[in-house]
C-alpha cells in the first residue's frame, strides 16, 4: 500500500499551525457539530447490549433504512437488499475482497476519484483503471467491479440519470456489479443528485447494481461509524455471508442510534442548511482571493483551481493557516486543484474570509 494519503500533508499543517491565529483544518470532511440530542438518546437506551449484535442488523434497522432508501432515493422497498456496514469507508475499501475480486479482475474507478476506490483493488490484487468512458475500457470482460460517485468527492460533480443508466446497461451486458457511492447524496445544492437505485436508473430492477451509504455526513456520526449498503438482493445476500464469517459488525447501540438518525429528518435538514451558509462564506471568499470554483455543485467540499501546481496552492494556503488538500491525491489529472471542506465551524469559516481577503 502507498503512504496514507493525509500523512503527506504534514508539512504543510506544520506550516499552517505556525500561523499567529492558529490553524484551520478544511483539508477532511470530518464533521465538528454536535451529535443531535435523538441519536445521542437512542444510544445511550441502547448501551445495556451484553450479546453479540445481529450482522445482518435488527428488524428495526433494516425497515429504517429501507424506508429511508425509499424516501431519498426513490426506490421501492419491495426486492431491495439491505445491509448495515462499519461506516462506509470499510465497505468501498472491502467490496472487492469482498466479492470475490482478484488478480487478472479490473476494477474501473472515475479519474479523479475517492483514494479508497483504488486502495480497495490493490488489496484484492485486482487491476484499477481510471476513466469517465466506458468506451475507453473496449471489450474486455475482465472487469468485474465500477465504482461511479455523485455527487463526487472530490469534485462535487452531480453525474445525470442517463449516464448513470448508460453505466448500469454497460456492466450488466458484461456481468459486472456497479457500486454508486452516495454518501452525498442529500447534500445537492446547485443540482439535485440522483441515486443509482432510482428508477431512472436502474429501469425498476435491482440486478447488479449496490448503492453505498453513510451517515457520518448527514447526521454527524463519523465517530459513530455508521453506514449500509442497499440494492441487489443477492449480492447483499452474499455481503452478508462473507461479513458473517469476517465477524464485520455494527455495534448494537450504534445500530438503534441509526434507526434514530434515519427517522428523524430535521435534524439532517438543519445540517444540510449550515453547510449551505458555510458553503456560501467559502465559495465568495475563494473566488474573491483569485480561485476558480469547478463542479462543486452539491457535496460537502469546494475544488478550486489557481491554475498552478496544487503543492503551490497547498503551500500559498498554509501561510495563511488554512490547510487543504491537494489535488494529486484524487488522480494524476488533478494536479492543479484543490480540495476544500465546508466541516469547519462557522467561528472558522468566517476567519478563513478574513485571512483570504
Amino acid at each position: 500500500m502507498p503512504e496514507f494519503t493525509w500523512d503527506t500533508l504534514d508539512a504543510a499543517a506544520t506550516l499552517a499551525a505556525a500561523h499567529p491565529e492558529g490553524l484551520i483544518n478544511l483539508s477532511m470532511g470530518t464533521p465538528v457539530d454536535p451529535v443531535p440530542e435523538v441519536i445521542r438518546r437512542a444510544l445511550a437506551d441502547a448501551s445495556d447490549a451484553p450479546g453479540y449484535p445481529l450482522t445482518a442488523g435488527t428488524p428495526a434497522l433494516r425497515a429504517a433504512i429501507a424506508a429511508w432508501v425509499s424516501r431519498a432515493c426513490g426506490a421501492g422497498v419491495d426486492g431491495l437488499g439491505v445491509l448495515p456496514t462499519i461506516g462506509s469507508k470499510e465497505m468501498v475499501a472491502w467490496l472487492p475482497t469482498l466479492l470475490g475480486i482478484g488478480p487478472g479482475d479490473v476494477v474501473v474507478v472515475p479519474s479523479i476519484a475517492y483514494p479508497t476506490y483504488e486502495d480497495g483493488a490493490r488489496l484484492a490484487g485486482a487491476t484499477v483503471v481510471r476513466t469517465d468512458s466506458l468506451t475507453s475500457v473496449g471489450p474486455t470482460s475482465r472487469v468485474r467491479l465500477v465504482w461511479v460517485n455523485s455527487p463526487g468527492n472530490p469534485t462535487g460533480r452531480v453525474l445525470p440519470a442517463a449516464h448513470l443508466r448508460k453505466v448500469v446497461d454497460w456492466a450488466r451486458e458484461r456481468g459486472a456489479v456497479v457500486a454508486s457511492d452516495e454518501c452525498y447524496l442529500p447534500l445537492g445544492w446547485s443540482a439535485e443528485p440522483v441515486s443509482v437505485l432510482s428508477p431512472q436508473v436502474s429501469g425498476g430492477s435491482y440486478a447488479g447494481v449496490l448503492a453505498v451509504h453513510s451517515l457520518s455526513k448527514r447526521s454527524n456520526l463519523a465517530g459513530y461509524r455508521a453506514g449500509f449498503v442497499a440494492g441487489d438482493p443477492a449480492l447483499v445476500a452474499e455481503l452478508l455471508k462473507v461479513r458473517k464469517h469476517a465477524g464485520m459488525i455494527v455495534p448494537a447501540p450504534v445500530q438503534a442510534a441509526m434507526v434514530a438518525a434515519l427517522d428523524d429528518e430535521r435534524h439532517a435538514e438543519e445540517q444540510r442548511e449550515r453547510y449551505r451558509a458555510r458553503r456560501e462564506v467559502l465559495a465568495e471568499a475563494f473566488t474573491g482571493a483569485g480561485f476558480t470554483v469547478e463542479h462543486s455543485e452539491a457535496g460537502l467540499y469546494l475544488w478550486l483551481t489557481r491554475g498552478e501546481d496544487c503543492w503551490q496552492t497547498v503551500d500559498w494556503l498554509a501561510r495563511r493557516g488554512i490547510l487543504v488538500a491537494a489535488g494529486v491525491f484524487y488522480g494524476p489529472t488533478a494536479g492543479q486543484h484543490v480540495r476544500v471542506a465546508l466541516t469547519e465551524s462557522d467561528e472558522h469559516i468566517a476567519a478563513v474570509a478574513a485571512r483570504l481577503a
